[in-house]
């Protein structure tokens, strides 16, 4: 049987859905050379307690996707190039990331220091110790986001803890620190939610949440600010608009 694949699903998004996600998830972080072949399409309904059709309607998404192909009495078999992520450049201004930021209440959880993740350890170096603030958003009464920020220290001195009530680092940056940004890097991507990152969002572990990785530089080209934002899947939609005249 694959491994590792989740628990059984939950009944809070379509059953469909959840299997695909968890067979996306095999398929992109399986190891160099397990088997390619998945296993039969009743051997899955069996492990996850749905129907067979169900499973069909699941490996058919990812077959549309191209991460899987289906062979008729042979079975289904995971694409050599199934998951080779390909960034896409979002370009903008700085005002529109600041739109998209606002909450109507952002609740800082701790501030400390510490060295940054290994993700960051390029832009600051391995034995860098950085300002750690950990914040929780909130539309409506309910949690939208968690967001962990890795600042420099002589950065985050011109940091106030009210400052983090409502507005969002990228303009704390700009205009309580007075900061001249000069570019933000950003990836979005899928992923599973943890136990803790669960507990946070007032989600169910492995439900998929959208994981924002932010790299905003100065004018001088040197990383001021490095953040994981964590978003509720059913609460996040991210558009995108593009002038072709």
């Amino acid at each position: 049987m694959l491994s590792p694949l989740p628990s059984p699903v939950s009944g809070r998004l379509p059953v469909w859905y959840q299997v695909s996600q968890s067979l996306r998830a095999y398929i992109v972080h399986r190891s160099t050379g397990e088997p390619t072949r998945l296993p039969t399409e009743a051997a899955l309904a069996r492990y996850y307690g749905v129907s067979v059709a169900t499973v069909r309607q699941a490996l058919s998404t990812l077959e549309a996707e191209g991460l899987v192909s289906r062979h008729r009495r042979r079975g289904t078999f995971i694409n050599p190039r199934a998951y080779e992520p390909r960034p896409l450049r979002f370009l903008g201004t700085a005002d529109t990331v600041v739109a998209q930021q606002v909450s109507e209440e952002s609740r800082l959880l701790s501030r400390g220091t510490g060295p940054a993740p290994a993700v960051f350890a390029a832009s600051f170096g391995d034995d860098a110790e950085v300002a750690v603030f950990r914040r929780l958003r909130y539309e409506s009464g309910e949690p939208s986001s968690y967001a962990e920020n890795f600042v420099p220290l002589h950065v985050a001195e011109r940091i106030a803890d009210d400052d983090l009530a409502s507005a969002p680092m990228t303009m704390v940056l700009r205009d309580r620190a007075g900061l001249e940004l000069g570019r933000i890097e950003n990836i979005l991507e899928a992923q599973r939610s943890t136990p803790h990152l669960a507990d946070l969002l007032g989600t169910e572990p492995d439900e998929p949440i959208l994981l924002s990785t932010n790299l905003t530089f100065d004018t001088d080209g040197r990383v001021v600010d490095a953040a994981l934002i964590h978003y509720r899947g059913d609460r996040f939609r991210f558009a995108l608009s593009l002038d072709l005249a």
